[in-house]
């Protein structure tokens, strides 16, 4: 058989877990000598659609073994994956789970599967983070992903799951990237609500989304920049690179490692693809709470 030609579909490349994603890829594309493709959708569905559609569509000899993605929008390109299913290109979604993918399996011998972070139970452990730092209740300013990305609902539930009922949370939106989270903030700033909020932690799904937050807080004039600054702020992601190393210098106090996928999802390719190794459906990665949570109450 020829070198198996994978392509990976990230979302950004101005976002730390996206640039972690690819360069695991990377890592796993160069360990099972692979030939690989990434190729990055700006943040926009339609341009990640028409991005792999071209590939699937490409002459056979040139065009992936399977396609690795990490979806844009709410949805997981159901008509894409259907063009791929049936051109005989696997499909593996990271980080989303989709309908459509029972479906495929079972008319389609190529590997079909979704690859997700346990989205909830990153959520709840932010929930257990902020009842570890506020154990008399407080008020969190939340900043969540997109709205219709069911990785950032999924994270919200899970925060309201564990969070204590005397912790309220103030909830922004942002698009995953630090410039987003900084122009979110920016406007709750500008609101008459916000100079009477007390509020207690600064929280985002995003370790980036967070240092976004703390620039804006930081453009402040000098007596509101200090309250702001003296709080607590949380991430979500945790990589070595970015999260890990601003909890150790302090950035943020706390973050949840997610471990990045991709490469997980193209190892478990090439094993169903080479040794016939049957596949899950759905399957999990699990993630943790950095600090520990009891480091974080001792705090």
């Amino acid at each position: 058989m020829s070198k198996l030609r994978i392509l990976v579909s990230l979302t950004t490349n101005d976002n730390d877990y996206q640039i972690e994603q690819a360069e695991s890829a990377e890592n796993s594309a160069r360990k099972l000598n692979v030939d690989l493709q990434i190729v990055y959708a700006d943040n926009d569905a339609i341009n990640q659609s028409t991005q792999i559609l071209k590939a699937v569509q490409a002459p056979p000899a040139v065009r992936p073994h399977a396609v690795v993605f990490e979806p844009v929008g709410g949805t997981a390109l159901p008509q894409v994956a259907r063009a791929a299913s049936a051109a005989g290109i696997g499909w593996a979604i990271l980080n989303r789970e989709a309908p459509y993918v029972a479906e495929l399996r079972k008319a389609s011998t190529v590997p079909i599967f979704s690859l997700s972070s346990d989205h909830l139970e990153i959520g709840r452990i932010q929930g257990r983070q902020f009842a570890a730092i506020l154990p008399k209740g407080g008020a969190v300013l939340y900043i969540q992903g997109p709205t219709e990305n069911s990785a950032a609902k999924e994270r919200t539930a899970g925060m309201q799951q564990t969070k204590p009922a005397n912790i309220q949370v103030t909830l922004l939106k942002a698009q995953w990237t630090e410039e987003s989270s900084q122009k979110s903030v920016r406007s709750w700033l500008k609101l008459s609500t916000s100079q009477r909020a007390a509020i207690d932690i600064v929280a985002a799904q995003d370790d980036s989304m967070a240092v976004g937050a703390r620039k804006a807080f930081q453009e402040l004039p000098e007596l509101d920049r200090e309250r702001w600054m003296r709080l607590p702020f949380l991430g979500c992601d945790g990589l070595p690179k970015t999260g890990q190393a601003w909890v150790r210098s302090g950035i943020l106090t706390a973050t949840v490692f997610v471990p990045p996928n991709a490469g997980q999802a193209i190892e478990m390719i090439i094993d169903a693809l080479n040794k016939k190794k049957p596949l899950p459906e759905t399957a999990l990665t699990v993630p943790t709470s950095i600090p520990d949570l009891t480091e974080l109450k001792k705090q």
